[in-house]
């Protein structure tokens, strides 16, 4: 690769200007307009951490008004009160709203900003061998931008005419005609201008990420020798930044025919048996721009778990793992396929089936890498040495979720299959295991993983045991029953199923899916309790508790602001190599040179 001299020039800049650190920082310089990335990826987690409390919270109040619709509750009563749940009994415009909002918060704050805020912000620098990111001040305005996204996101559910509710995709007319139903008027505005902040959030944080990984990089830390979590980690900055531009288009041109007269999308509507004035536009402009990011956004969600997945397998199989070079492959070409298939989502739009056809063709293309991924992981496992801790248990699970739910990719990838099943439960069933739970159960993988390095302390090993074993029975006990659901026809985001006696006659099926729902949401209780008390009371940690080799185990337990308290670390080799024939220890780190006749496995693998 490339030679690094202008990288040792930047290290001994950057090393002079961090050895003159100010001690004498105030709590809001320090903990909310902090610099330090380590601190913005703690805010980043913390945020996430909240939303997904908020929108678990509200699968719940759906998951029960599915199970026994209509009836009283009083838990439903607790969360929304008279103006929502009358008597206790969900009111159906909220019904739509808490669908809508539990989607929003879960695709983008959760698994985009919370994945890729956490683990980006903490790892890049720390496994690259950099004081910081490229540009500190870019990176605080990020967790700003998001936390200020986020907020605006969360007050929608407390105006009075309720939040967005026309889908977590906010498809037009629906979302374009405030006088539609009440969550198309105040709430969809916030619902536009929150994400239209995060796209902003989502974009400086991003060309961080690339600069950072391109530019600032240690001496000897070639491409070939980074670990698989940050090209995980800049191939998603890479798909956001050319993809995110495009959902910011079409959320101002919907801005624009919400409030400003446009008819981007909208052409000869009558609403209220009276004919509106705007036409030429069409929904299906929007659906085009909207999949055009939203299929990007999965592989955005998906690729910094394949990175946590690969490291974690690596380091608790004690083996090196199996095609760093394929490995790198695959991402690269889920990430260029991941541009021409938003047409799968459109198959029922009146598309021409020649079109459609190509859409089939490219989608049914990234089970390739996808299953170059799967059996990569399996072959790293294979005889390994595995020690059983939850972030393996998390992420052996992760791999488990994304081939059941790839499984199902396959169907719905075919256009006239998809016809039937299209807008029911079974497309929710697939997305939510392959995208939700991979992505989520390798988010905590890495959070057990990591904890060490962010609080200097470890998780207890057997809460974490309980919560990996009832998460992931309750997940599949949520999403492998909505199949059937979907195949005998049941629409999604309807309030009630008792129009139509076929449906009716499932719904026990709905009760059991929601029994397991509501268990799996109360079992993340453990997961908080274990994450709190370990901040302050958990076993203090040593400097490499994993026996990893990746740069981040080289710096004091907690690092300070600038990471590194002498010179920067110079990598030898690349991050995998574990169990090495003729080594005293079962891991190499980075750092440690190279003999005579050995092999930069990186280069060959």
């Amino acid at each position: 690769m490339e030679t690094h001299a202008h990288e040792a020039t930047h290290t001994a800049a950057h090393t002079e200007h961090h050895h003159h650190e100010h001690p004498s920082q105030s709590f809001v310089e320090k903990y909310m307009f902090s610099m330090d990335h380590k601190i913005i990826s703690k805010q980043f987690l913390f945020t996430a951490m909240f939303m997904a409390f908020a929108a678990a919270i509200m699968s719940v109040l759906f998951r029960l008004q599915l199970a026994w619709p209509g009836q009283q509750s009083s838990v439903m009563h607790f969360f929304l009160g008279d103006r929502w749940a009358k008597g206790g009994v969900l009111d159906p415009n909220m019904y739509l709203g808490l669908v809508t909002i539990h989607g929003t918060i879960m695709v983008f704050f959760l698994l985009t900003g919370g994945l890729s805020g956490t683990f980006a912000n903490l790892l890049i620098p720390l496994q690259v061998g950099a004081r910081d990111m490229a540009s500190p001040m870019m990176n605080m305005l990020s967790y700003w931008f998001f936390f200020i996204s986020s907020l605006i996101m969360f007050i929608s559910l407390f105006i009075e005419t309720g939040p967005a509710s026309a889908g977590w995709t906010i498809y037009p007319p629906l979302s374009a005609l405030p006088q539609a139903i009440p969550g198309s008027g105040a709430g969809m505005t916030l619902w536009l201008t929150s994400i239209a902040l995060f796209v902003v959030s989502s974009l400086l944080g991003g060309l961080n990420y690339i600069v950072t990984v391109v530019n600032l990089r240690t001496i000897g830390m070639k491409m070939t020798r980074l670990p698989l979590t940050i090209w995980a980690l800049l191939i998603t900055a890479i798909l956001g930044v050319l993809s995110f531009p495009v959902l910011f288009g079409a959320a101002i041109l919907l801005i624009f025919d919400r409030s400003f007269g446009t008819s981007f999308y909208l052409s000869d509507i009558y609403i209220g048996g009276q004919a509106l004035s705007e036409t030429g536009g069409s929904p299906i402009l929007f659906e085009h721009l909207f999949w055009f990011l939203g299929h990007p956004e999965v592989y955005i969600v998906i690729m910094p778990a394949f990175g946590i997945m690969s490291e974690i397998i690596s380091i608790n199989a004690r083996k090196p793992i199996f095609g760093y070079r394929a490995m790198i492959g695959s991402m690269l070409s889920i990430a260029f396929l991941a541009f021409i298939v938003w047409g799968h989502h459109m198959f029922v739009s009146g598309m021409n089936p020649f079109l459609g056809s190509v859409f089939v063709f490219t989608t049914l293309l990234i089970a390739i890498p996808s299953a170059v991924k799967a059996f990569n992981y399996i072959t790293t496992l294979w005889k390994g040495s595995i020690t059983f801790n939850p972030q393996l248990l998390f992420v052996v699970g992760a791999v488990s979720t994304f081939i059941s739910g790839g499984l199902t990719g396959i169907i719905l990838a075919d256009s006239a299959l998809d016809v039937a099943v299209h807008g029911t439960y079974f497309v929710v069933a697939h997305f939510h295991i392959v995208m939700g739970l991979s992505a989520v159960l390798a988010m905590f993988g890495g959070v057990y993983h990591w904890f060490p390095k962010m609080f200097g302390r470890m998780m207890n090993k057997k809460l974490g045991y309980w919560h990996f074993w009832l998460t992931f029975i309750c997940a599949y006990g949520v999403f492998l029953p909505m199949h059937f659901l979907g195949l005998a026809g049941v629409p999604r985001r309807y309030y009630t199923n008792d129009a139509y006696a076929p449906w009716a006659k499932l719904q026990d099926i709905n009760v059991i899916v929601s029994i397991f729902a509501i268990v799996g949401v109360l079992s993340q209780i453990i997961f908080f309790v274990n994450f709190f008390y370990s901040m302050s009371k958990g076993t203090k940690s040593a400097q490499n508790p994993w026996d990893a080799n990746t740069l981040e185990w080289t710096t004091p337990i907690v690092p300070g602001h600038g990471n590194w308290e002498g010179d920067l670390p110079v990598v030898h080799r690349w991050a995998y190599d574990y169990s090495k024939p003729g080594k005293a220890h079962d891991f190499v780190p980075q750092t440690v040179p190279m003999e005579e006749g050995e092999l930069d496995e990186g280069e060959h693998s």
